[in-house]
């Protein structure tokens, strides 16, 4: 097994981030300090630690929906000591780690999971899977502007995919909108709407494929049930 994988699957992190790790140093084999990126490890016979401390694959897999809160950071720690996710989900037993992210501004359905299978698989731009939001910005928006955000807003220099936007309402001094990408860049809908200077004032997301957000309130989660697990695994 991929070293990269092997530390996904044991909750270390996910494998990009378990692939910077490895490239600090912080990673040893049976003793001895590892920083190939294509390193195998045999599972029945390596030992393997990180930072000193022993890991291994986790065999119970868990998978949990949660709704993110607004102000909070979708990361382990935070060194502007912000608040984060993980502050809401001190009954969880296993080491879970969240597919993708929301940032600090934004809420909505956060999947969490020790899976590093189905995180990989979620979260790997050639799975190309939806997910909707719900956004509100200020003032009103014109139909050419929203043609530039269906079809793929440029900023500064970077391209962001297509997404599918939906006016649900107007008022004086905001709209109501709902998006669907499938790229999942960091703070990918706010750059749009940027390109377009639209501010973004709500962000939600709501669902991620089929698998919707529900009756949830802010802070809470529970655990997914074998057929949405199926279901995400069937992405």
């Amino acid at each position: 097994m991929r070293l990269n994988k092997y530390l996904a699957d044991c909750g270390v992190a996910s494998r990009r981030k378990a692939e910077e790790i490895i490239k600090a140093g912080r990673v040893t084999i049976n003793k001895k300090v590892v920083t190939d990126l294509a390193t195998q490890v045999e599972v029945s016979r390596d030992v393997v630690f990180v930072d000193g401390k022993k890991v291994v694959p986790n065999l119970n897999k868990v998978y949990f929906m949660f709704y993110k809160p607004k102000g909070c950071v979708t990361t382990t720690s935070d060194d502007r000591n912000r608040k984060t996710i993980y502050d809401f989900l001190g009954d969880i037993e296993q080491k879970v780690l969240p597919v993708g992210r929301l940032d600090y501004d934004s809420e909505g359905l956060l999947l969490l999971t020790n899976d590093g299978d189905l995180q990989h698989k979620l979260t790997h731009p050639s799975s190309e899977i939806p997910k909707t939001y719900i956004v509100k910005i200020e003032g009103n928006i014109v139909e050419s502007d929203l043609a530039i955000i269906r079809k793929g807003a440029v900023v500064n220099g970077e391209r962001y995919g297509s997404a599918k936007v939906t006016v649900l309402d107007k008022e004086e001094k905001t709209t109501r909108l709902e998006v669907v990408i499938t790229e999942g860049k960091n703070r990918e809908i706010r750059n749009m709407f940027a390109a377009v200077e639209k501010n973004v004032i709500f962000l939600k997301r709501v669902a991620i494929g089929d698998l919707r957000l529900g009756g949830l309130s802010r802070g809470k989660y529970r655990e997914l049930r074998s057929e949405e697990v199926e279901y995400l695994k069937s992405l």
